[in-house]
């Protein structure tokens, strides 16, 4: 075994300027790839499903049929089978749509996109019935606007094959493959007109023939009821105009087939709109209310606030919400039963939880607060009120969080207690008070608790000097009330 030195390697390794780049070696760099190269990664990804193969196979039908219909609209010069070829356009739209939800399932949250692809088939969904309803509305403009001032003869010679086809295979394209994003939104957003008037139909038709409740209850599917109205539209005109010639209810029947396509479509981009716009879905805010209630009824909480719920995707809901709970509740334990509650309605949920903030005040501090001071004595003898600058800070209770006076005497009817968390000021002597009313009598001014007085009538001392309450001081009733009282009661 030959050894090489180290230093012959180095500088074997070194020398080779002709192959090597000069700058620093990046062994790992990402290969940047262009758009079409992208598209491409991605089209494998979606056709290594073999349920995309069956979606492939009718799109190139589709394809195939919208060519053979475009020519026979321009053969025939009628703008009712232009306007019900758009159905066929659209259900290339629809199986566009429906390649890129199965894209979407096979995608993962990214860093990027932290919510997933979702958002995508919604924009797919709005795209398809916005540019349907641009097609109507050209329809409209072309029949109402320019068209009306020119007489032109409609060939019915390929009118209702070309009827038949399309009927054919528009319901063989809606039956056949499963499109998940607009199945969720003909279900979820409001009726069309259309659909509205063949309900009340169907219910007076189920109420002779119960059978046909299952496909005509509560409302038809609103892409098979505009396939079948628009067929039927043709076949009318078609009539007309082969028995009397007349050519101008082809402009009718286009007219009616834009107004129904565009009343079918328009419900769709609203719902779909409104999820672009991260709004809540109107038939999840009374679910959604009532979870609410819930989780402000769990152990500990106190408060849910700041509560935002929207839709990421169809059938997807995120949401984010604080909610406030005990200083001695267990975050964890709340989270997890806040969690519980919510996740079966929003998949996507963030929830903060924070401990209540206010600050309890030292009950030692509280309880050793100085008594009240005595109330000056006015220039006759009487007490002065204080003054509403004098009156003590509101502070809170260390019991609950409601602000309370710190010396707030019991109820004056309070029972067994009169007068226990008061203190008790004693005034001067009659003799003070002999320049006020009644003060020859010997009797003392302000109210004594009930139990003093009832003490003084039954020692006979009642010319004493007596007491009173802060609350009572601007009394002046005699002591000899509470002696007709007991009496009485004795009685």
């Amino acid at each position: 075994m030959v050894s090489v030195p180290f230093d012959l390697l180095f500088l074997i390794i070194s020398y080779a300027p002709a192959q090597q780049k000069e700058g620093t070696i990046h062994p790992f760099r990402k290969t940047h790839k262009s758009v079409f190269g992208k598209l491409k990664q991605e089209f494998r990804l979606v056709t290594s499903d073999r349920r995309s193969w069956r979606i492939l196979l009718f799109g190139a039908l589709n394809l195939l049929c919208t060519g053979c219909l475009l020519m026979w609209c321009s053969s025939t010069n009628s703008m009712a089978l232009t306007a019900y070829t758009y159905l066929t356009i659209f259900d290339l739209f629809s199986l566009i749509t429906c390649l890129i939800s199965s894209w979407v399932t096979m995608k993962k949250p990214s860093q990027l996109y932290s919510f997933g692809f979702d958002r995508l088939e919604v924009l797919a969904v709005f795209a398809s019935t916005v540019l349907v309803q641009l097609g109507a509305l050209f329809i409209l403009k072309e029949r109402c606007v320019c068209l009306p001032l020119t007489h032109t003869q409609t060939h019915s010679g390929r009118l209702l094959v070309g009827t038949f086809v399309a009927l054919f295979f528009n319901l063989l394209t809606l039956l056949s493959v499963r499109n998940k994003p607009f199945t969720y939104v003909s279900e979820a957003a409001s009726s069309s007109w259309l659909q509205e008037h063949v309900a009340d139909l169907s219910r007076s038709l189920c109420g002779v023939i119960p059978g046909l409740s299952s496909v005509l209850l509560p409302r038809m599917n609103p892409f098979v009821l505009i396939n079948m109205a628009g067929a039927l539209s043709l076949c009318i005109t078609y009539m007309l105009i082969e028995i009397n010639n007349y050519n101008a209810v082809d402009t009718a029947s286009a007219v009616a087939i834009a107004l129904m396509t565009f009343g079918t479509m328009y419900p769709m981009s609203v719902y779909s709109g409104k999820v672009l716009l991260q709004t809540t879905p109107s038939h999840v805010i009374g679910q959604l209310d009532k979870l609410l209630r819930e989780v402000s009824t769990l152990e500990g909480v106190l408060e849910v606030r700041n509560e935002h719920f929207w839709t990421v995707g169809f059938g997807s809901l995120a949401g984010s919400a604080h909610v406030r709970i005990r200083r001695d509740a267990n975050e964890q334990l709340v989270l997890a039963h806040v969690t519980n509650r919510l996740l079966p309605l929003v998949s996507t949920l963030t929830v903060q939880i924070f401990k209540d903030d206010w600050t309890r005040p030292l009950l030692s501090g509280t309880l050793s607060s100085s008594p009240s001071p005595v109330p000056p004595l006015g220039p006759e003898g009487y007490a002065i009120p204080p003054s509403s600058s004098a009156l003590p800070p509101l502070l809170s209770d260390p019991l609950t969080s409601t602000p309370s006076k710190p010396s707030s005497p019991p109820p004056e009817f309070a029972f067994d207690t009169p007068g226990r968390n008061v203190q008790q000021v004693v005034l001067p002597a009659a003799g003070h008070h002999a320049h006020g009313p009644y003060g020859g009598l010997g009797l003392a001014y302000g109210a004594s608790p009930y139990a003093g007085m009832l003490s003084q009538a039954r020692d006979g001392s009642v010319g004493r000097p007596t007491t009173y309450t802060e609350q009572n001081y601007k009394r002046n009733t005699f002591v000899f009330a509470p002696i007709f009282h007991e009496l009485n009661s004795k009685i």
